[in-house]
């Protein structure tokens, strides 16, 4: 799935917003200096941008007209690079889901000045106050975006499904979209919850239910934790832990369906860029198994683990540090290109969702779902592959995973900026939090040194505020434990929390 925007919208902070302006463009300095991409574009890439917003009518002439469809597009409140716009209807036998997803191709040619560009950045990057946007606003946030009263480009998943949620069938075609309604995740929830939803919104959450039981059905998995998010009011920032809406969940659905639709053409095509994730590795479902016992969390045998971890609630605090643990059941995701059918990979399934996958609904945030999106089109069409692209599709797994890193770890970077800064003004305080991971308080290979133990150390998450931390203590997971915040390094070092009653050394 493509990355949230961190927004800054909440009710009251604790830290000045301009304070963490100024660390993140100090953040940014540092890594443009190793190399990593600039929220800047060079020149010659923006007046390509500007040239293929003004001219992308040209292009569009085989576009089918769909601007008297009723699209809306379901997001974060402040976004506006907006890739995927739904119209959602009830049929007799089941369900039509159009999804149209920004013609990204139509601006971004093939080893184009604006391609290159792209392969460099892999994706847009999320951090607090601001974006390091995978191609120029011009596009992204304008006209490429399927903003609302806008015409726009897109490719157009047709999607039927019965009414048991299954896909029964699926085109594909580029259309001209006129999107209606920029509804955001937070006002249509509360509008579902208060019992006046938006129509196409509670069939979006019919449709989503369905979805997510065909998931089930798949043995496929997910893991429902909160996220870390800023939030700010005016001037003022702090940090929150965020849950994820139901509607996001429903929202999702529609995404996975589409990916799943984007693997099978390409799979049956015999070209393509696949999403792949290996199946946990026995040991590790076990070892998941005994931590599940331990913590007095009953998981029955007649469960997969998939259907295990949709009962727990991070809620509960041996819950939390249940699904904590449950992240090692999560590893080894890649892309796997091929440009014939000997190529496909052996397994190509997504073991999170128990199907074949493919990124294609998040064109204007990330490279490799414009190539996703062109190939799909030649298999829908009956066409073969050109060879340009072609050529370009065993390039992409190397430039995602080499991207993707540095991506990950500005994001990383920023929100533990943010982290530091917000805790400096709580030093001194004490915190209640729960146990959700354990290392150390082993016997040492030479038991003569140390006592023969190994020192123990447990990871703590507090609620408020909402981070995690390494603690010299000892517990058992699921555990509560009260900490002191004893020191904090902005520039760098980290916070140091101790056990309450002991202090720093």
């Amino acid at each position: 799935m493509p990355h949230r925007p961190v927004s800054l919208r909440a009710p009251k902070g604790s830290v000045a917003a301009s304070e963490i302006a100024a660390a993140i463009d100090a953040l940014l300095a540092d890594a443009a200096a190793d190399g990593a991409p600039s929220v800047e574009f060079p020149a010659e890439v923006l007046a390509a941008a500007e040239a293929a917003a003004g001219a992308w009518r040209e292009g569009a002439d085989a576009h089918e007209d769909a601007t008297d469809v009723p699209f809306v597009t379901l997001d974060p409140a402040s976004s506006t690079d907006l890739d995927q716009a739904m119209h959602l209807e009830r049929t007799a036998d089941g369900y039509r889901v159009r999804y149209a997803i920004a013609d990204v191709p139509l601006f971004v040619a093939l080893d184009s000045v604006l391609d290159a560009e792209a392969r460099r950045r892999g994706e847009t990057v999320y951090l607090p106050d601001r974006r390091i946007p995978l191609h120029p606003t011009t596009i992204s946030e304008g006209a490429a975006s399927l903003l609302p009263d806008q015409a726009a480009p897109a490719f157009v998943w047709d999607l039927r499904l019965d009414g048991s949620g299954t896909v029964t069938g699926t085109s594909l075609g580029r259309a001209v979209v006129r999107s209606r309604e920029k509804l955001a995740y937070e006002a249509v929830q509360d509008g579902i919850d208060a019992g006046d939803g938006h129509p196409m919104m509670l069939l979006l959450q019919e449709i989503g239910a369905l979805r997510t039981r065909k998931e089930a059905e798949r043995g496929g998995a997910s893991l429902n934790i909160p996220e870390q998010d800023v939030e700010a009011d005016g001037d003022r920032v702090r940090l929150a832990w965020r849950s994820i809406l139901p509607i996001e969940d429903a929202n999702a659905q529609i995404s996975l369906m589409t990916g799943m639709a984007a693997a099978d053409l390409m799979i049956r095509g015999g070209a393509g860029i696949l999403r792949t994730m290996p199946p946990a590795p026995e040991e590790n479902v076990g070892r998941f198994r005994r931590q599940a016992a331990a913590l007095g969390v009953p998981w029955s045998e007649d469960l997969d683990y998939g259907a295990f971890l949709r009962t727990l609630d991070w809620h509960d605090p041996r819950h939390l540090a249940l699904l904590n643990q449950a992240a090692s059941l999560f590893r080894g995701a890649a892309y796997a290109a091929f440009t014939h059918a000997g190529e496909l990979p052996e397994d190509t399934e997504q073991a999170a969702l128990g199907a074949p996958y493919a990124h294609a609904t998040a064109p204007l945030r990330r490279l490799v779902d414009r190539f996703v999106l062109l190939t799909c089109l030649h298999h829908a069409r009956g066409e073969q592959v050109p060879p340009a692209l072609a050529a370009a599709l065993p390039l992409l797994p190397e430039i995602m995973q080499t991207t993707g890193s540095v991506a990950g770890s500005l994001e990383r970077r920023a929100l533990d900026l943010v982290e530091r800064t917000a805790l400096a003004g709580l030093v001194g305080e004490t915190f209640e939090g729960t146990i959700i991971d354990r290392r150390g308080g082993e016997k040492k290979a030479d038991a003569k040194k140390d006592g023969g133990m190994s020192p123990a150390r447990v990871e703590v998450q507090l609620l408020d505020p909402p981070v995690t931390a390494w603690v010299e203590a000892d517990g058992e997971l699921g555990g509560s434990l009260r900490v002191r915040l004893e020191a904090v390094d902005v520039a760098g070092a980290g916070a140091r929390f101790v056990p309450v009653g002991e202090s720093a050394s």
